[in-house]
């Protein structure tokens, strides 16, 4: 059987002097580099002083900004590869693969993989794709010693995927057999090789990719143990008495929670009122005091609104008047409280003790806060701000200024998220990691109490109907409940050190495997062509704001993100969809130029809204890349704003993307604005789709092999490279029939449809595409599957066809879309039996030639009007952007465009695809007269 890469669990005195004086090496050249003024002046670089990004960083193969030794890197992976014995193919032939070699299908399979396992669960984060779902992908796209991308890497799960890929019990746990040759088969067929991949990764963020490092990088988890639980008792040594309370056996203020374990230590301090017993505190809830509205009284919410179960009431009553209120109803208590940080007083919630948890030996207990517990923190409090601390003041930010006004809340200034018990021990735990002497200790230290920070802060809810109280945190917001549980470092760390641990020994990277910068996707690429295939998760829209949620971690680092050049759309920056298009164009821009030609791109999009879905297509097609397949990748378990919304998309869809081949990219330039450049772009697209799709037992209709979009997607590639397109539908749908064999309404190559026919006999029947008619293209494509034998369809008359047609119509309210009969009459025939049917492709060019007059005649009046269009005809707008782009009148398109609801414009593929080329061409013709736009 193939053999488990060799893991590094310790290394020799050999191997670590040689690393560190690697690592040491490198740091010199970083530093000499962040001395160079255009070198910080890279787009994306974070913010922060050079010692703190030095320190941060792990080099060659982890920098904390944009990443100076890549190149180096993957020269090093190429020579590696190139002197493996890790043959390409099963013949024994070990030469690298030629683009000309290389053909994958795309990855047309729908992915189901939970949010769960030791590697995934062992640092949370805003999003994470599972690193079993992206190991599939590379295991059918890549080989071993290719090199994997990532642009928008977050958390590294593509570099751990890429390693795991050397893993046989990984491989195995997939549900793939892998055999003594290390072919990776599931059932009879190969897919693979068993084998680690490389992977560059990149993400703007320094939490992002701090955290990428430490999943990618090799650690000694004994070691590690050893180190935490020594600085955890340190931390109990110094400043325990912050979370010690006194326990009363008597049970008068306080009740056993759990049953008590027989010869558990207690520890019992004698004192003048004789014996004490101490616990040590797990939590304390903190209960937000309101105002009522009927009297000013004040309610303490904790006892007033919590039923038995320990959920919120929707009515209770106020103490003091009797009166029925609701949370809503009640008035924020606002005190004001001398900040010796910032030298004034400051507004801040009202907010007291209410119940702690505590434990004497293993037995647990709650209490409500006594005396002596109120002395404790009144103590503390007196204290002054541990050295270190973040204070800043907190920048206007969406997350903090917009969606949740922190102000609100009392907080302005980082230190105002946390209590002080917190501030006090955090600042320990931070400066005693720090201060660790070994570089990759000290980085996998800090990994583990940066993962306290958010849990030991105010957004800590309590949640009185869950088993612990750790990291009980809302993802993706800053939300500061009306409870607050206010942990221990105890209770909140040692179970992480025993996860931490337990993940990371049956989980051993290598070093080397994986390289790491922090740098924004748009800057220019160290190497073109140098990577076998793109698995990235991008930001989509405004569904995650990174850098607002980041920033809060990343102080503790003193590196932040470089926002501005964050590709989502930001309201408080003033960011539009239109921005967010841009920037995802320039970072798809950068990883064409990365990916060899012929290769794969899989993009993870998860967002409900129409128009990010078409603002993230028009970014791929006008990057050059050719969309071939869409899928969807369900992570099980959803996140909170997935249970709570409606609109929110509960799975995400998986685009795969191929790059044209050199050769054709070189005939299409020789044959542009052809018929032949036109049949020759159908060809090669049709070879990179997939041939068969079982969908339980049925054989699925590919929609990117039906003539409508084949006309779609041959109309975009020559508008994305500034040609003139040679084909009118008709003529287009007539010559695809003549040169391409057609099966259940798609095409197919000659070599390709023996495939199908074959499997075609084996399924119960072909799956039909449903649509639903929103405007007068997808009427027409309606129709057509209704009409045409060769989709299933059948001729109809009118009264059979428009209760259907009312059942499907779903029509926008900017939408003038002609009658049912006008559109038959313009698009299809009646035989005489008044049935209408699909015309003959051959015949159809007559009765496109009058529709298109007609939509023409339409579109030209739009121009003549001022003023914004509320109500059009969409297909009119399309035809008439068609022909301008086709006279090169950009500015019509421009001027109608911009007349058009915004919603409309991007939320219709065609028509952003036409406005976004117009708008580069006309601003180019505009600045220099004899420009020629950049084509990938």
């Amino acid at each position: 059987m193939p053999q488990q890469p060799e893991l590094i669990n310790e290394r020799s005195s050999s191997e670590s002097s040689a690393r560190d004086a690697e690592r040491e090496a490198y740091l010199e050249r970083l530093r000499e580099r962040l001395h160079d003024p255009d070198f910080r002046a890279i787009e994306g670089f974070p913010i922060g002083e050079d010692e703190d990004i030095l320190a941060l960083s792990d080099p060659p193969y982890y920098t904390a900004c944009p990443h100076p030794f890549l190149p180096e890197i993957i020269e090093r992976w190429r020579e590696e590869r190139e002197a493996s014995s890790v043959m390409r193919h099963s013949s024994g032939d070990a030469s690298r693969v030629t683009e000309d070699d290389y053909h994958r299908e795309p990855f047309a399979t729908d992915v189901s993989e939970g949010k769960s396992g030791y590697v995934y669960t062992a640092h949370s984060y805003h999003t994470k794709v599972p690193h079993k779902a992206i190991m599939r992908y590379l295991l059918h796209y890549t080989d071993p010693g290719d090199v994997v991308f990532d642009g928008f890497c977050g958390t590294g799960m593509t570099g751990v995927a890429a390693q795991l890929c050397g893993d046989l019990q990984e491989v195995q746990g997939l549900g793939y057999r892998v055999g003594d040759d290390g072919i990776v088969r599931a059932g009879t067929e190969a897919v693979s090789r068993l084998g680690p991949r490389k992977a560059v990764l990149v993400d703007l963020s320094p939490a992002a990719t701090f955290i990428a490092h430490n999943y990618n990088t090799p650690v000694d988890t004994p070691t590690f143990r050893r180190e935490a639980q020594r600085i955890l008792d340190e931390v109990q040594e110094e400043i325990g008495w912050m979370y010690e309370t006194r326990h009363d056996p008597s049970g008068e203020n306080s009740s056993e929670v759990g049953g008590a374990r027989h010869g558990a230590p207690v520890r019992r301090v004698e004192t003048e009122h004789g014996q004490r017993v101490r616990g040590r505190i797990s939590y304390t809830v903190w209960s937000e005091i309101l105002i009522c509205p009927q009297c000013s009284g004040e309610v303490i919410f904790y006892e007033a609104a919590l039923d038995e179960d320990g959920r919120v009431k929707k009515t209770f009553e106020c103490r003091h008047c009797g009166a029925a209120v609701t949370k809503n109803s009640l008035e924020r208590h606002y005190v004001t409280q001398f900040d010796p940080v910032l030298g004034r007083p400051v507004r801040t919630l009202k907010r007291m003790p209410v119940m702690i948890e505590y434990k004497v030996g293993r037995t647990k207990y709650q209490k409500r806060p006594d005396e002596h517990d109120l002395e404790i923190i009144e103590r503390v409090e007196a204290l002054p701000m541990p050295v270190g601390f973040p204070t800043k003041e907190i920048p206007f930010m969406h997350m903090t200024h917009q969606r949740a006004v922190m102000e609100n809340y009392g907080v302005t200034h980082l230190h105002h998220f946390f209590l002080p018990r917190a501030r006090h021990v955090l600042s320990l735990l931070w400066s005693k990691a720090s201060a660790i002497a070994d570089p990759r200790l000290r980085s996998f230290m800090l990994f583990t109490v940066e993962q306290a920070i958010w849990g030991m802060s105010l957004l800590e809810r309590y949640t009185p109907t869950h088993y612990s109280q750790v990291n009980q945190y809302l993802s993706g917001v800053y939300y500061i409940s009306s409870h607050i549980a206010e942990v221990s470092p105890w209770y909140i760390l040692r179970g992480k050190v025993k996860r931490l641990t337990s993940a990371f020994a049956g989980f051993q990277t290598q070093t080397g495997h994986v390289s790491i910068a922090t740098q924004s996707a748009t800057i220019p690429p160290a190497l073109e062509s140098s990577v076998d295939y793109i698995f990235t998760d991008p930001p989509f829209g405004e569904n995650i704001y990174y850098a607002d949620l980041n920033y809060l971690v990343e102080s503790w680092h003193r590196v932040w993100t470089e926002s501005e050049a964050e590709a989502i759309v930001d309201q408080a920056k003033e960011k539009t969809l239109q921005d967010y298009q841009n920037l995802m164009r320039e970072a798809f821009v950068q990883f064409y130029d990365w990916l060899k030609p012929g290769r794969w791109m899989t993009v993870v999009f998860h967002n409900s809204h129409n128009a990010v879905w078409n603002a993230i297509q028009e970014a791929l097609l006008s990057a050059g890349f050719m969309v071939a397949d869409v899928r969807t990748l369900d992570k099980k378990s959803k996140s909170y704003r997935q249970v709570t919304a409606s609109s929110a998309a509960k799975q995400d869809l998986v685009i795969s993307a191929y790059k044209p081949r050199t050769g054709f990219e070189q005939r299409f330039l020789e044959r542009s604005g052809t018929a032949e450049g036109a049949w020759d772009f159908v060809r090669q697209h049709l070879a990179q789709l997939p041939v068969v799709v079982r969908l339980n037992g049925q054989l699925e209709t590919l929609a990117e092999r039906q003539d409508y979009l084949l006309f779609d997607r041959m109309v975009a590639f020559h508008i994305q490279r500034g040609a003139t397109v040679p084909l009118s539908a008709a003529e287009f749908y007539a010559g695809l029939r003549e040169r391409f064999i057609e099966r259940d309404g798609m095409f197919f190559l000659p070599d390709q449809v023996t495939e199908y026919d074959r499997t075609r006999l084996d399924a119960e029947s072909v799956a039909q595409l449903s649509l639903f008619v929103d405007d007068e293209k997808s009427a027409i494509q309606w129709l057509r599957q209704q009409l045409d034998p060769q989709v299933g369809g059948q001729p109809q008359t009118y009264q059979e066809l428009q209760p259907q047609f009312l059942r499907q119509l779903h029509q926008a309210s900017h939408e003038e879309l002609p009658e049912l009969s006008v559109v038959l009459e313009q698009n299809f025939l009646q035989d005489e039996a008044d049935r209408w049917y699909a015309p003959d492709p051959n015949k159809a060019s007559d009765l496109e030639k009058l529709r298109r007059k007609t939509l023409l005649r339409e579109f030209k009046e739009y121009v003549k009007k001022s003023g914004r269009l509320r109500k059009f005809r969409t297909e009119a707008v399309r035809a008439g952007f068609a022909d301008a782009w086709q006279r090169n009148d950009y500015e019509t398109i421009i001027q109608v465009a911009e007349r058009l609801p915004q919603r409309v414009l991007q939320e219709d593929a065609d028509l952003l695809m036409y406005y976004d080329n117009a708008s580069l061409r006309a601003s180019c013709v505009m600045r220099y007269p004899s420009c020629v736009i950049r084509h990938p």
